[in-house]
């Protein structure tokens, strides 16, 4: 039986380094069971801090000890972005790799010009799930509900002094508190703030946009968290729906991923409508974005309205065998081993 080689990318330079290290590490093991070890040869490729990349031994003792290696100071381009020689050797890239340059489009355009096949969303679908702004704005493009929201650049907010109340002003009269100051091109909750009053407000813009020269604030309100898995190309399935719980202020990063300090609900307990229609609206952002392979996309449920909010679409969910997306396959009738096989063959799909 010929096997494939995949090409496993993972750790890279962005503030989720380490979480890109447990997802491959959970991924690897994946590959290691049942007939995904008669299929697929898996060559593990860490890119470290720094953008150097490496493979072999290095690679293997970052997914056996779970542990970033100490980066090697290099100001020269072409050690930092040296290719191994065994990329060569790969038929599909599994890139997980998470937050900035790793899901926004960037590493995806590589891996295009590689000519490979590669798990996940393209360029287009990458950038666009990773940039709030343009998210929102593709989603109320095909009609799908969200809070009320305002995209703000770090000029306006780095401002002369008379400007700056004005744009604060301007917040409070058409989104009023509480609400959330982000920044439009991180994922994992970082640079977020919940704001009650101006001077939260001020203090959180000025916090975001030392993160991104483009920013978003929204409305605040209160509802149930609710998440759907997406799988597919062209003709996308959503898996059940699954809820989040927690005792902190907001979901943020702290709350995200540390142990105990968020519970997930899966099956969400949702009125069967409610269900149906937060998969049709998953479906619906998946197809709008051109997202291919995975997503996870979020949602507020409004219990005492009924009314369903998208939030946001990541296209390049967390992988740990703890996370919200295979679990909520998993849930669904497809187990982690086959999960991960499904998104290989998606991937020879959507090359071919």
């Amino acid at each position: 039986m010929t096997t494939r080689s995949v090409g496993l990318l993972f750790g890279g330079c962005s503030g989720e380094h380490e979480i890109s290290i447990a997802s491959a590490r959970a991924i690897a093991q994946a590959f290691s069971l049942d007939s995904n070890q008669a299929a697929y040869t898996l060559l593990p490729f860490y890119i470290q801090k720094n953008g150097q990349w490496c493979d072999g031994a290095s690679a293997q003792q970052v997914l056996a000890s779970g542990q970033p290696l100490a980066s090697e100071a290099t100001d020269t381009p072409s050690e930092r972005w040296h290719l191994p020689p065994t990329v060569a050797e790969v038929d599909v890239w599994f890139p997980i790799l998470h937050g900035p340059n790793g899901e926004d489009g960037a590493v995806q355009g590589l891996l295009k010009l590689m000519q490979t096949p590669f798990v996940g969303s393209g360029i287009l679908g990458s950038a666009i799930g990773m940039d709030k702004l343009a998210m929102k704005m593709v989603f109320a493009q095909v009609g799908l509900p969200q809070v009320n929201y305002m995209g703000i650049t770090r000029a306006q907010v780095w401002s002369n002094p008379c400007v700056h109340p004005k744009l604060c002003d301007e917040i409070e009269a058409t989104l009023a508190y509480p609400c959330f100051v982000k920044p439009a091109n991180l994922g994992s909750s970082v640079g977020i703030s919940k704001v009650r009053d101006r001077t939260q407000l001020e203090a959180a813009l000025d916090s975001a946009a030392s993160y991104d020269r483009r920013l978003i604030v929204e409305a605040g309100v209160v509802a149930r968290e609710v998440e759907c898995a997406v799988l597919g190309n062209d003709a996308p399935q959503a898996s059940i729906v699954g809820e989040i719980t927690y005792q902190s202020d907001f979901y943020d990063y702290e709350t995200k991923y540390t142990e105990g300090k968020a519970d997930l609900i899966i099956p969400a307990h949702l009125p069967a409508s409610i269900t149906t229609q937060i998969q049709t609206m998953a479906t619906q952002a998946f197809t709008a974005i051109d997202a291919a392979g995975l997503a996870r996309v979020d949602f507020f449920y409004v219990e005492a309205t009924g009314d369903v909010f998208i939030n946001e679409i990541n296209t390049m969910p967390g992988f740990t065998a703890t996370s919200m997306y295979p679990q909520l396959w998993a849930a669904s009738g497809i187990p982690f081993p086959v999960l991960v096989d499904r998104l290989v063959q998606l991937a020879f799909e959507r090359h071919a």
